[in-house]
């Protein structure tokens, strides 16, 4: 006689993936609909990365026109892909925030032991948070200053229209590569209470292995073929080089399994320190 399934197996219903999936969009559209109330902060935000963008626009334009081809990019490429990287800036958070900000105060207020407790998955919240927090700024940060760069300079755009898309989804995996990162800092709260530290190292190392300063072929010796395999180089290589079309078939294929290998690796990595942590929750001030 077969094994009998324990009725509690037998009464347990299914997962309702569909409403787990109407869950996190709603999350990521009240997300959204938060940060597009900041309408002064984020027309501020957009001139700042515009005027940095002309800066760096006329610096890399002198720079190219002493060094033609530099890094294997022509003028116009190398102009564009400051363009790009200014736009790609807030939205796959170079420079950290987002929903960092927001934990680090739950730590700080001991709100975090709640959210533990709550009938969703942690990680996943806060994923969807930072999707609705990135579409908005790729819209309201990241169209003006390409805009001003195509008005002003000669910029290259996409020749293919499928480009857009493939665009659109390296900035997607890029968006998640960079959670992956941060949730990984984020969770150094459970044991320093205080992330602030770990969050301005990583900064720094965000803004140089990223390629938002310089673009990571023109890094010299080894530093040249160790920052490429990095995760960093996910965030906004990558997306500008898919954006330049810089590679196509099996190559472009190949940029776009590197940012999702990196997304599975660190979102992996950021379950298993979610669930070490969680085995002993300090919560601070209590």
């Amino acid at each position: 006689m077969p094994n009998a399934v324990p009725a509690a197996t037998q009464l347990r219903p299914p997962p309702d993936t569909g409403g787990t999936a109407r869950l996190y969009l709603a999350v990521a559209s009240g997300a959204f609909r938060r940060y597009s109330t900041y309408r002064a902060a984020t027309l501020a935000g957009a001139f700042t990365n515009t005027v940095f963008g002309f800066i760096l626009a006329y610096t890399f334009l002198a720079l190219w026109q002493a060094r033609p081809g530099l890094g294997g990019y022509d003028q116009s490429e190398a102009v564009t892909y400051i363009w790009v990287s200014q736009a790609l800036l807030v939205t796959v958070a170079v420079w950290g925030g987002g929903f960092q900000d927001d934990v680090q105060d739950r730590f700080r207020s001991g709100d975090i032991a709640v959210d533990l407790y709550r009938p969703v998955d942690f990680q996943g919240w806060w994923l969807a948070t930072d999707l609705g927090r990135a579409a908005f700024h790729l819209l309201g940060r990241g169209v003006l200053p390409m805009l001003a760069g195509a008005l002003v300079f000669s910029t290259r755009l996409p020749e293919q229209p499928l480009t857009w898309a493939v665009f659109l989804l390296s900035v997607l995996l890029a968006v998640v590569v960079s959670f992956g990162l941060r949730f990984l800092v984020s969770l150094t709260g459970f044991w320093l209470h205080d992330s602030e530290g770990v969050r301005s190292v990583m900064l720094v190392v965000s803004m140089f292995f990223s390629g938002m300063l310089l673009p990571l072929a023109l890094f010299p010796g080894w530093l040249g073929w160790i920052a490429p395999a990095l995760p960093w180089a996910a965030l906004v290589q990558v997306p500008t080089d898919v954006f330049l079309e810089r590679s196509s078939g099996a190559e472009l294929l190949g940029e776009l399994g590197f940012q999702l290998a990196w997304a599975l690796v660190l979102l992996a990595a950021g379950r298993a320190v979610q669930q070490l942590a969680t085995r002993r929750v300090v919560v601070q001030g209590g």
